[in-house]
């Protein structure tokens, strides 16, 4: 995982389990949705995925984390959700469209891209989910899950689903080195497993504003990704960095080198813990194990419910 989302909802993410009973997936299936035709590192990135979200502080004791995959009533429930949710909702997705225009490598035309968000909506319905943590990018397909949930209770004449809210963290929003949204596919993103030098040669690549040439033009922080990264991770002297970049007294290459500092110094932690997890890798399989037998028991008490209420069985 990168730091998009780490800010975006990991930090949510380790706050929430000492507040609710919360439920953390690891979403294989959604992965088929853009990287169907090489599926192969999916499980390898699971367990990756698991191993991040211990570094961050995630605790298996207070949350339950599992595949997606290893619980099939998300996929029954998707199915069932998807016969009542109209086309023209998933279409105008922003995601759907960005992605098509974005990822033009791939062929995305696909009926499992399309209503993706309908397996999302299944993900988040299926524990009855009062909360949802999520990034910025994500909140049109929390508002379809919450339309999706108010068109079931009003056709089947029952509150089964409650409309969830969102929970944003403080920086919902991280760009990429490219200034556009971090991403994996968009190869912009400065992942929490980096080491400190791949780290400073990624800052080295970060956008800044392209009308500031030389060291004492006056530049504009808001045009800058650099400032946007001072902004989270060197809050402490991040006015004065924004006055000296005005003013033309800062040189980007010495505020690259001083975010560099900082954000190296966030991740040495994470680096540490995760260290420390990597030197067995038998807990991984253990925490995915207890996880799912208890998103099992939850999901399947949702769909006894569900099935009643559709006449199924």
């Amino acid at each position: 995982m990168h730091l998009g989302h780490l800010e975006g909802v990991l930090q949510s993410y380790v706050a929430m389990q000492d507040k609710y009973r919360v439920y953390y997936m690891i979403a294989d299936w959604h992965a088929l949705t853009t990287d169907y035709e090489k599926p192969g590192q999916i499980a390898e990135n699971t367990a990756e995925m698991i191993k991040d979200w211990l570094s961050v502080g995630i605790d298996p004791a207070k949350a339950a984390l599992f595949v997606q995959s290893s619980v099939k009533e998300h996929a029954e429930l998707a199915l069932l959700l998807g016969f009542i949710t109209p086309v023209p909702w998933l279409e105008r997705n922003p995601t759907y469209k960005e992605q098509r225009q974005e990822l033009t490598t791939r062929d995305l035309s696909t009926y499992g891209f399309l209503g993706y968000p309908v397996l999302m909506a299944a993900d988040i319905l299926l524990y009855k989910s009062d909360v949802v943590p999520i990034g910025e990018d994500q909140r049109p397909h929390l508002e379809l899950a919450r339309e999706i949930a108010r068109r079931f209770n009003n056709l089947y004449g029952e509150i089964l689903f409650p409309e969830p809210k969102e929970i944003l963290t403080r920086y919902p929003k991280l760009p990429g080195i490219d200034g556009r949204k971090m991403s994996k596919s968009y190869d912009n993103a400065i992942f929490l497993t980096d080491d400190e030098k791949t780290v400073g040669q990624k800052i080295q690549r970060m956008f800044t504003d392209p009308k500031k040439i030389r060291k004492n033009d006056p530049g504009n922080p808001d045009n800058c990704v650099v400032c946007a990264f001072h902004q989270v991770y060197n809050t402490a002297e991040c006015d004065t960095v924004i006055s000296e970049c005005r003013s033309g007294t800062r040189g980007c290459v010495d505020c690259k080198k001083a975010l560099a500092v900082r954000l190296n110094a966030r991740l040495a932690p994470i680096r540490e813990k995760r260290a420390t997890i990597d030197k067995d890798p038998s807990i991984v399989a253990d925490i995915i194990r207890d996880g799912t037998k208890r998103a099992r028991q939850a999901a399947g008490d949702t769909m006894s419910s569900v099935r009643r209420l559709m006449k199924l069985g």
